[in-house]
């Protein structure tokens, strides 16, 4: 049987293709198909591999890196206790999976404090509101003694408002309302050297830089009552200051009067001297000027009585022989 119509040509075709051995053509076609050499699995693995251990030490690494930023500090921990704290800027590492990195602010913080009542030297109940400004100076103090940022304004607001307690409780409302001119000076000075006190003497790591109040507000319950009593003591020390005028006021007219009337005693003491001495200046005068006359002298008088006793409708009895009337009528002789 010829190749042409030999039916299992193909299938022959297809056997010597499998046995790898020779060309094979593609019906209809002359190109020639070059079979491909077998995939190697191990190669690929190793480099996989390996590409594999360089990313997870690159990662490792690159977790392990930690940067300290100008404004903090940075608490490094292996199995919770504090190995260093850096507070210089720049890079550094920590050993992986055993430290661990916590940081803390080391620029200054403002905590506002809570509102709290108080009651003054003077018996009057406000509600006071403060802030403070506070600083981490010591981290492993703080977190020794307070754990936590949260932990250590709590102690430090305890410390706030037992100081501030004790201090108002010696003042009175007007000085703690007018702090500047305090007999006791600056309450915001005294108050924050007091805490700071507190603070170094308890290892808590932390300083305030300043606290100040915010606001002074009386309770609500009794705000009426209070100013009604504070319109009342007003009133009260403002009649203290009329009654003190009035009494001043009639001390000084009483003195007034003294000296008034020793002046005008001693003025009409020394015008009685200044009479006195006239008249007998005046006297000793008349004597010197009549004794050089005396018929004259006499007549003198008689004319100075008659001015005194005889007026526009006086009636005159006498003798006309006396010489009161010969004086009158003319008759010297």
């Amino acid at each position: 049987m010829s190749n042409d119509n030999n039916p299992f040509k193909s299938i022959e075709e297809k056997f010597k293709e499998m046995q790898g051995g020779k060309q094979k053509k593609t019906p209809g076609a002359d190109k020639v198909i070059t079979p491909k050499k077998p995939f190697n699995t191990r190669k690929f693995v190793k480099t996989a591999i390996t590409f594999t251990v360089i990313f997870a030490l690159a990662v490792i690494l690159l977790a392990n890196v930690f940067v300290v930023k100008e404004g903090e500090y940075r608490v490094v921990r292996q199995f919770g206790e504090i190995t260093r704290i850096i507070n210089e800027p720049g890079l550094n590492m920590k050993i992986p999976f055993i430290q661990t990195v916590s940081s803390l602010p080391k620029n200054q913080m403002k905590h506002n404090v809570s509102e709290a009542e108080i009651t003054t030297k003077d018996k009057k109940r406000i509600i006071i509101d403060n802030y403070a400004v506070w600083k981490i100076t010591d981290p492993a103090k703080m977190i020794s003694n307070a754990r936590n940022i949260i932990n250590a304004e709590m102690r430090m607001e305890e410390f706030i408002y037992s100081v501030i307690r004790n201090e108002m409780g010696q003042l009175n409302y007007v000085e703690v309302v007018n702090d500047e001119n305090s007999s006791r000076g600056s309450l915001n000075d005294m108050v924050t050297t007091k805490v700071n006190q507190f603070l170094e003497e308890g290892n808590f790591g932390i300083e305030v830089i300043d606290v100040r109040m915010k606001r002074i507000d009386l309770p609500e319950e009794n705000e009426h009552s209070i100013y009604t009593r504070m319109i009342s003591e007003r009133e009260s020390t403002a009649q203290d200051y009329l009654s003190q005028g009035d009494a001043e006021k009639k001390r000084i007219e009483a003195e007034t009067d003294r000296e008034v009337q020793e002046m005008l005693a001693t003025a009409k003491k020394e015008a009685a001297i200044i009479h006195a001495e006239g008249e007998a200046e005046a006297a000793k005068i008349y004597n010197d000027a009549f004794s050089k006359d005396p018929d004259f002298y006499s007549l003198y008088r008689t004319l100075q009585s008659y001015a005194r006793t005889i007026g526009d409708d006086t009636v005159i009895i006498m003798p006309a022989d006396s010489p009161y009337a010969k004086i009158l009528t003319g008759y010297l002789e």
